[in-house]
């Protein structure tokens, strides 16, 4: 064995990640799952069964890592290309997937946005069939998605203030399904020509500011739809750009 694969096989053995059995198959089947749902999905708009599908194939393994820190009472504001974070959070199932590509107005199968949005276009509901708050630090949340680009940047600031307010103010009992003194974490998620959004610039700059909970995965395919990020991003990696 050369001299590199030597290291590679040391820096491997000195990890402190452990898995079971159990979890290296079952992310392997909803990464399989996910990948599955795409050529399905895409096949059924390119055979005129659904009229338009956004999907989220090639970004499987990193969503797999982000759900598994991914806690109750955390928050997630992303866009159309997390369909494996959902499935592995548990916060959507692959019937729920198709009655959006389908654009099923019913609550019962499509209760992420009942047909009004584009699909993969994903949420939790946060009231219950009552109207009334649901615990909201018993359960996974994700705001629901809108289709401008970068437009989850904002809200995505305020759910990581949100928690920062939420630590430095005594919560009393009525507000207490909405934060554990604090402890949430915001997560958001973007694709790289998105970063090029106003939007995107202006959350960063205010989460360094106000010292926010707040976590962003940045989905590189190393294009913006048919442009190449050379085009439109400086140094064409906006993580370069961040480091300064």
């Amino acid at each position: 064995m050369s001299e590199e694969k030597n290291t590679i096989v040391k820096s491997v053995q000195k990890t402190d990640l452990h898995f079971t059995k159990e979890e290296v198959l079952r992310d392997y089947h909803i990464a399989n799952l996910s990948r599955q749902l795409s050529v399905i999905g895409r096949r059924e708009v390119l055979g005129g069964k659904a009229k338009f599908g956004i999907f989220g194939d090639g970004k499987e393994i990193p969503q797999l890592a982000m759900a598994k820190v991914f806690r109750e009472g955390d928050w997630r504001s992303g866009y159309y290309r997390d369909q494996t974070f959902m499935l592995s959070a548990g916060m959507m199932t692959a019937e729920e997937f198709f009655a959006q590509l389908f654009g099923d107005t019913d609550l019962t199968y499509n209760p992420q946005t009942a047909g009004r949005v584009m699909n993969n276009h994903f949420a939790t509901r946060s009231l219950d069939e009552n109207g009334d708050w649901k615990n909201l630090v018993k359960q996974k949340n994700s705001s629901a998605d809108i289709s401008p680009t970068a437009g989850q940047m904002p809200r995505l600031l305020g759910l990581a203030l949100a928690s920062k307010i939420f630590r430095n103010v005594p919560v009393t009992e009525h507000m207490s399904s909405f934060s554990h003194h604090g402890d949430e974490v915001a997560f958001g998620t973007i694709g790289d020509a998105s970063t090029s959004e106003g939007h995107f610039f202006e959350t960063i700059n205010a989460a360094g500011v106000l010292k926010v909970p707040m976590a962003i995965s940045i989905w590189d395919d190393g294009w913006g739809i048919s442009v190449a990020k050379k085009f439109q991003t400086t140094k064409e990696s906006i993580s370069e750009i961040l480091r300064g």
